[in-house]
């Protein structure tokens, strides 16, 4: 009885050494997404659409990247994608100190974008494997903090590199904090299975699993099979959808904060990260827990919100206070928002789809980034940078009339949790013990 009423451990050491991993790989990205279109106006005199081509290109390769990743993680190919993901954004990233003209960049840049696109999946794949499933929310809440972070710090320690040292200091500084994941992620990917405490617990996990797919093929009238490929969940679309509309938004930030500020006369746009963090820090761990009591529809209606009133509030920023203003309100709605998606996306699929709904996590927001670097750049082309924020308004309300029109049309805003989900933990229903099946670590498939 103890282990019944025993609460579910989330802050376990590989947990959070995932976590550490994710935040690193986010950090080298952001720490020369940001700075880059400042550097390359600067050094090639690059227009408007050439500046936003760095981060299109980018965010595309690691797309068609990530759709090759996810298969990979299907067939046992985690720790192949992991390091030859890390090796090829490493070698990309040195490249860099060679690129003498746009094309070259550019180049790299895509070269990147599949470095990133292989490795980038892996790590909330694997997060979402060890969360308690009755802690979900809360943990992939926890778990993208290290992403909002890593997308909130890095522009700030990049521009300051930059502007500070230079761009072949902020070079090997990307690429120094590749490598220090290298370590990290071998203890990972190379941990054993003690075999006498997880044998029970993996035995009954896939009886459960068998008997929920035999009772899901039942109310559909299918015939399982164990040859027959997984079809894809169309309950995915919508969280993918809203997610892409998001990260246009942020795809704007990223992408032309530094411009905006010389725009603007504002001393260090940069810091607009800096309090966005600080707000994604205060929401993210409430946001979670909100989320599993609540459903996401208590979070994405209020963080649309505030994402339109931060985006507002940053084109009339004419001094540093109002900026930072702008940073901690657009930080609230981005960061309850980002990683209620997210485990809205895990929970509707079985688990063994958990590395296609994390690609299709990351590629909706790398679209998104990519698709509002070309937007709202060809919007400030046309007329500024103030004016294109303002414009970026109009994704929020369309985020907003998609989730509530769909809401009211399905007679509800709660997601329906995938069948095999309720089975991923094993209670005790009798005298046999208790067995969390997340606390079983799953040892490397011999073919990595």
């Amino acid at each position: 009885m103890k282990e019944q009423s025993a609460p579910v451990r989330l802050w376990t050491t590989d947990f959070i050494l995932l976590m550490l991993c994710n935040f690193l790989l986010f950090l080298q990205l952001h720490m020369i997404v940001s700075p880059l279109p400042s550097y390359v106006q600067d050094r090639f005199h690059a227009n408007a659409f050439q500046v936003s081509l760095f981060t299109c290109l980018f965010a595309l390769s690691a797309i068609v990247a990530r759709l090759f990743s996810a298969k990979a993680l299907e067939k046992g190919f985690r720790n192949a994608m992991i390091y030859i993901g890390l090796s090829v954004a490493l070698l990309a990233t040195l490249g860099y100190y060679f690129a003498a003209g746009i094309a070259v960049l550019l180049l790299l840049r895509m070269v990147f974008g599949v470095g990133f696109g292989l490795s980038s999946t892996a790590f909330p794949t694997m997060a979402s494997d060890i969360v308690p499933v009755k802690r979900m929310g809360e943990g992939m809440g926890y778990f993208g903090l290290s992403t909002s972070l890593a997308m909130s710090m890095g522009p700030i320690i990049g521009v300051t590199l930059l502007q500070g040292a230079g761009f072949v200091t902020l070079m090997l500084s990307t690429a120094g904090v590749i490598a220090v994941i290298y370590p990290l992620s071998y203890s990972l990917t190379r941990k054993k299975i003690a075999k006498k405490k997880t044998t029970q617990a993996i035995s009954m996990q896939s009886s459960h699993q068998e008997q929920a797919t035999r009772d899901v093929a039942s109310v559909s009238g299918a015939k399982p099979s164990s040859k027959e490929k997984a079809p894809f969940n169309r309950k995915l679309i919508l969280p993918s959808v809203l997610n892409g509309l998001l990260s246009i938004t942020y795809g704007g930030l990223v992408g032309f904060i530094v411009l905006y500020g010389k725009e603007a006369h504002l001393a260090n746009p940069a810091l607009f990260f800096l309090f966005n963090a600080l707000a994604v820090l205060l929401v993210r761990p409430f946001a979670g827990r909100i989320y599993d009591s609540k459903g996401p529809k208590a979070l994405l209606i209020p963080g649309a919100i505030c994402i339109a009133l931060g985006l507002v509030t940053l084109s009339w920023a004419t001094t540093m206070p109002i900026l930072f203003v702008a940073a901690f309100i657009y930080g609230i709605g981005y960061g309850s928002m980002q990683s209620s998606i997210q485990t809205w996306m895990i929970q509707v699929v079985a688990p063994a789809q958990r590395g296609m709904a994390n690609g299709m996590f990351l590629n909706t927001l790398d679209f998104g980034i990519a698709t509002g670097a070309l937007l709202l750049g060809a919007i400030a082309s046309l007329t500024s940078y103030t004016e294109m924020y303002r414009y970026s308004v109009l994704f929020m309300a369309l985020f907003l009339l998609i989730y509530l029109i769909q809401g009211k049309r399905s007679g509800s805003f709660q997601i329906e949790t995938h069948p095999l989900l309720s089975h991923t933990h094993i209670t005790a229903t009798g005298s046999a013990a208790s067995h969390d099946t997340n606390d079983v670590q799953v040892a490397p498939d011999k073919r990595n």
